[in-house]
């Protein structure tokens, strides 16, 4: 795993959400995922305002460069340079991989959602330095416009296709998260499985173990 801007493995990815995380912040979720061993986290809020979205970002890059773990924000670019996140992550309805690139420039780290072989293949040609990959299986609680959940079968054929860094996402927990492993996923991307567990840092801790195993079975074989 080449996380060329990176300098380090990602296993557990983990995406912030006010809305499932049983009363607590974002910052509050961050940091008990980080306590639990992600390697990333994401923040996401699609109903906030400019504002909040800026300070609960800000007490986030906090914690994160306290820990020394990466920081992405999803979709809004302002915000992720406003604070001086490591990176952004967009969409295929979002901002085009190939401007965001041009805005962020090369220092900082671009994640590009994929449903398809074909939108694989341009988000890497746009400058994508990993590939959000999914919905794998269904995950409409927290993520309402995902597309048709594709399974382990849309995993296999974009990591036939492509060499960059996958992170699956879609409905993944501590039942399957050892099948996105083997599908060809370099790592994970969890919300609800860790966000609405009633102690986070336990939650990352045990899936961060599985992807772990996992990989030092695969790479043992």
């Amino acid at each position: 795993m080449n996380f060329t801007r990176i300098g380090k493995k990602w296993y557990l990815y983990v995406i912030t959400d006010e809305q499932l995380s049983k009363g607590r912040s974002h910052a509050a979720v961050a940091k008990q995922a980080i306590d639990g061993g992600a390697d990333v986290i994401q923040f996401r809020d699609k109903s906030a305002s400019s504002r909040k979205l800026y300070n609960d970002a800000l007490a986030i890059r906090k914690i994160t460069r306290q820990t020394n773990v990466i920081f992405i924000v999803n979709d809004r670019l302002d915000i992720a340079l406003a604070v001086d996140a490591d990176g952004v992550h967009v969409g295929q309805t979002d901002l085009p991989a190939r401007v965001a690139r041009q805005l962020i420039g090369e220092g900082k780290i671009l994640g590009v959602s994929v449903e398809t072989q074909q939108q694989a293949i341009q988000a890497e040609q746009d400058g994508a330095d990993y590939l959000g990959v999914g919905p794998v299986f269904e995950a409409r609680s927290t993520k309402p416009d995902a597309g048709e959940p594709r399974g382990l079968v849309l995993l296999k054929e974009i990591r036939h296709q492509c060499t960059m860094p996958i992170v699956a996402i879609g409905g993944i927990n501590a039942h399957n998260a050892k099948d996105m492993i083997r599908a060809g996923a370099d790592g994970i991307a969890v919300i609800s499985a860790i966000v609405s567990a009633d102690d986070i840092a336990i939650a990352s801790r045990e899936l961060k173990e599985i992807i772990i195993l996992e990989r030092k079975r695969i790479e043992k074989n």
